[in-house]
């Protein structure tokens, strides 16, 4: 059996010994789970895109390290969470602090959907679970220091043992126990107190039809109707613009104070990130002739109502696959 062979089988051995374009193939089975991997370890599709992309430099560099004692995916996984905690080293020392997070960006529903690389049974089903790929949950990792939020990811999301990630991390196997109780312990405090009731990754009729409203108020420019909408402790922010509104009051006057119940010329393409429901709202522009990106909101629902809204910028619309422009009859 050739070396290119033997990689296939879940003991592997002899990464030396194989060339650059098998080593490629072998590597991009896994490059989707791994970008969700580094996604949550950073909070931004960007920096997860330039981390997987190193994560294969370095397996390629060190493939002659690899000696067969864990899978393959087990072992980019280790290059690749030792990446992101280089990065979050150099770039990002102190973790996110207040409830907000200026690097967050949006991770697009259809590539969440590409199939596993091995077929449904295969462990990377798990990395795109709905929750643990929301926003709420993104958010509240990303207040977690590196180690603990690596701690967090590997054994709560991926199911890793605990002797395998005190491996990769080079401590003990009690401090990574201590480290993950502190990480679900921080995590509880960040997360929504209800989000067993979470009802925003489910594409039920009562949620769509909530989606419809708000984006029907939206282009309206309705701010009643729009404020029917919201619970009583809805939380809104725009990343990377500072600043989280919370309470129906606070989030409805930040739309008065900005001019939205003045805007005209809005048009709307409802779609999905991070498993949950979103519009991406358009504007009129007349030198264009066309509808260009604005913004992209994506909501949460609990109980029937929206309880928080995070809204991204148009430079997003390209990377979610949305249109670049709406034509003046409004459609695609």
């Amino acid at each position: 059996m050739g070396a290119d062979a033997r990689l296939q089988e879940p003991g592997m051995i002899g990464l030396g010994e194989v060339g650059e374009p098998a080593f490629s193939g072998l590597a991009e089975r896994h490059r989707r789970e791994l970008h969700v991997h580094c996604y949550r370890m950073l909070g931004s599709f960007e920096d997860a895109e330039d981390t997987v992309q190193e994560t294969f430099l370095r397996a390629w560099r060190r493939r002659e390290t690899f000696e067969g004692r864990s899978t393959f995916r087990a072992w980019l996984y280790r290059i690749a969470t030792n990446a992101c905690l280089d990065l979050l080293a150099k770039r990002r020392p102190e973790p996110a602090a207040g409830g907000e997070v200026p690097w967050l960006q949006p991770y697009p529903d259809r590539l969440l959907d590409e199939p596993p690389a091995g077929g449904a049974d295969e462990p990377e089903t798990a990395a795109v679970a709905r929750e643990t790929i929301e926003l709420a949950y993104l958010v509240a990792v990303q207040h977690l220091a590196p180690r603990p939020r690596a701690v967090l990811i590997l054994r709560d999301v991926l199911g890793w043992p605990a002797r395998d990630v005190a491996e990769l991390l080079g401590d003990s196997v009690n401090s990574v126990n201590s480290a993950l109780q502190r990480a679900r312990a921080g995590m509880r405090e960040r997360l929504p107190a209800e989000r067993q009731d979470w009802t925003g990754g489910e594409d039920d009729a009562g949620t769509r039809e909530l989606v419809r409203r708000f984006t029907d108020a939206s282009v309206a420019a309705d701010i009643g109707g729009l404020a029917a909408l919201l619970r009583d402790d809805v939380r809104c922010s725009m990343p990377p613009t500072p600043g989280v509104r919370v309470g129906r009051g606070a989030v409805v006057d930040d739309w008065v104070e900005d001019g939205f119940a003045r805007m005209t010329g809005l048009r709307a393409v409802p779609t999905r990130v991070n498993r949950q429901p979103a519009v991406a709202f358009y504007l009129w522009r007349e030198r264009a002739g066309a509808y260009l990106p604005l913004t992209i909101d994506v909501l949460r629902v609990t109980g029937g109502a929206i309880a928080e809204i995070v809204i991204f910028h148009a430079d997003r619309f390209a990377r979610l696959g949305l249109p670049e422009r709406l034509p003046a009859d409004g459609t695609k």
